[in-house]
This record gives C-alpha cells, sequence and structure tokens, in this order.
C-alpha cells in the first residue's frame, strides 16, 4: 500500500505540474496573440502609409507630366502662329485641304 501512496502523491505532483504548464502555455499564447496584434496595426498602418506616399508620387509625376505636354503644346502653338504669319496664303490652303479631306472622310 505504500507504493499506491507513493504513486497518488507523484500523480498529485505530475498533474500539477502539467496544470502549471497549462496555465503557462494559456498565458504565453495570449501574450502571443497581443504582440501579434500590435505588430498587424503597425503593419497596417506601415503599408497605408506606403501607399499614401505611392499615390503622392504618382501625382506629383502626373502633373509633372502634364506640366511638360503643356509646355510643349504651346511651343507647337507658337510656331504655328509663326508660320500662319509667315506664310498666310500657303497656311489657308494647306487649312482648305484639310478641311477638303475631313469633309470626304466623313461622307463615307
Amino acid at each position: 500500500m505504500a507504493t499506491a501512496a507513493g504513486r497518488s502523491t507523484t500523480e498529485q505532483a505530475t498533474t500539477a505540474d502539467l496544470e502549471a504548464d497549462i496555465e503557462q502555455l494559456k498565458a504565453d499564447i495570449q501574450k502571443l496573440t497581443e504582440q501579434l496584434a500590435k505588430t498587424g496595426q503597425h503593419g497596417y498602418g506601415a503599408a497605408r502609409r506606403a501607399a499614401a506616399d505611392g499615390v503622392e508620387q504618382l501625382r506629383a509625376q502626373g502633373e509633372a507630366a502634364f506640366e511638360s505636354m503643356r509646355g510643349s503644346a504651346e511651343d507647337i502653338e507658337a510656331q504655328l502662329i509663326a508660320k500662319v504669319r509667315e506664310k498666310p496664303v500657303t497656311s489657308l490652303a494647306i487649312a482648305a485641304g484639310v478641311g477638303f479631306l475631313f469633309a470626304l472622310l466623313s461622307r463615307r
């Protein structure tokens, strides 16, 4: 019977150790869950900031391209005006020819 009492005490100690280990695991899992939540929030914030920075950069590039095209269009317009002033009869004939071609194409 002494061995049965010894086993019972050992089993109780083992059970208590297991229960303590389970409680420790629960606490560790809770800490990990909290850390993952914080990391997820941080990652979301970082991704949002990166997306906002990307949008801002694309907007700036778009504005620069628009300004460049606008400048080119103004240059072409100035050249066209200079050519028309230099040779008005030739310019009128070219405009009439282009109009005639558009009229032919629009009839079809």
